[in-house]
């Protein structure tokens, strides 16, 4: 496990040290005003230029704070405490020593400041609390950069077991589709339906050749997922031929939604297989897109040709439906939803997703 002294940065320390330190001198400016009234300014400078030593002796501290992060707790607390106690000690003996050399070396003025005990204990007082307040920022420093590299390596994760959750399941589609394509080219050439056959293997080339290049996790437009399925629908038109009617009704800003690619395509399969298939009499495939309150709504409508085909897609959802629903999951979490269901002499299919993107 990486040390976590990398997440502790010098330059992040030394500009809460500078900041806290300037903030403090401001506060004691009133202070150290009134304890050189009737002298020039030049003695309350003096006095107010020891704030640069105490940041300098806060840059040791944050080297053992840095030195202590991946030491037991309990130790390091007390580390911790007795460097602030320490480094305050040390930089009230600093003001004495100093003060003493103005007063004899520089300015008469100084002469008459105090340096006995009675002015030790507060001013010790006041470094302590200061100390600790810095030392109090290095911690919330390290917190808050430790916490956002946590969630950012959270959200890389997640992002990734998503993309691969997606992946998996696009791909799950392709031998489903497959089987469905082949089987339907077989029954051609059984049924001495040779050229047919040939059309659809062709047809079929160039959609797998278009549909495997796209990534599994991208989000694409509705025109260009619509695209891909009117190119699916060109392949079961051989086999069908009149027998198979589509309609499609897309709004504009319904085109332009972003979808997860081969969303919708397993739903115009299953009206395929349930609808198209069963029947010897035409059969209409309807396909409506529309955004309403932000929402976008895709409904596929396929006719169920008689009651015992009625039953059957009443029962367990396929692999098409089962599928759709998890990629919905997968990207929109429980926002999106997809409701498949008999009504009447149709089977319906409703894909529902709010809060929308629309391409650019």
């Amino acid at each position: 496990m990486p040390s976590g002294s990398n997440q502790a940065r010098w330059p992040e320390a030394i500009l809460v040290t500078v900041s806290l330190w300037l903030f403090a001198l401001l506060m004691f400016l009133p202070i150290i005003m009134d304890r050189h009234v009737g002298e020039p300014w030049s003695s309350v400078l003096l006095d107010g230029s020891t704030i640069i030593v105490s940041m300098l002796f806060a840059m040791p501290m944050f080297a053992i704070f840095r030195k202590t992060l991946d030491w037991p707790q309990g130790a390091r607390a007390l580390i911790l405490v007795g460097t602030v106690m320490a480094t305050a000690i040390m930089n009230v003996i600093f003001d004495l020593l100093f003060q003493g050399f103005i007063a004899d070396h520089v300015e008469a003025a100084w002469r008459s400041l105090p340096t006995d005990l009675s002015r030790t204990y507060p001013s010790a007082l006041h470094y302590t609390l200061v100390f600790g307040v810095n030392m109090a920022l290095f911690q919330v420093m390290f917190s808050r950069r430790t916490t956002v590299k946590q969630e950012l390596q959270l959200s890389e994760a997640r992002s990734t077991a998503q993309q691969a959750q997606l992946a998996a399941l696009r791909y799950q589609l392709n031998p489903h589709f497959l089987f469905n394509a082949l089987n339907s080219i077989s029954a051609l050439i059984v049924t001495r339906r040779n050229e047919d056959a040939e059309r659809m293997t062709e047809k079929l080339s160039s959609f797998l050749r278009t549909s495997l290049s796209a990534d599994p996790g991208e989000l694409v437009p509705l025109e260009e997922e619509l695209s891909l399925i009117e190119e699916y629908l060109d392949i079961e038109s051989v086999r069908f031929g009149e027998r198979l009617n589509v309609s499609v009704d897309c709004s504009p800003d319904a085109c332009q939604a972003l979808v997860p690619s081969f969303l919708v395509q397993p739903l115009v399969e299953n009206a395929i297989k349930h609808g198209v298939a069963p029947s010897r009499d035409p059969t209409e495939i309807a396909i409506n897109a529309s955004v309403e309150d932000g929402e976008l709504c895709i409904i596929v409508r396929n006719c169920i040709p008689d009651g015992a085909e009625r039953a059957k897609v009443r029962g367990r959802p396929g692999v098409g439906l089962l599928n759709v629903r998890r990629r919905l999951e997968a990207v929109y979490g429980q926002r999106a939803t997809l409701a498949a269901e008999a009504e009447d002499e149709a089977y319906i299919a409703r894909i529902c997703i709010p809060e929308i993107q629309q391409a650019s």
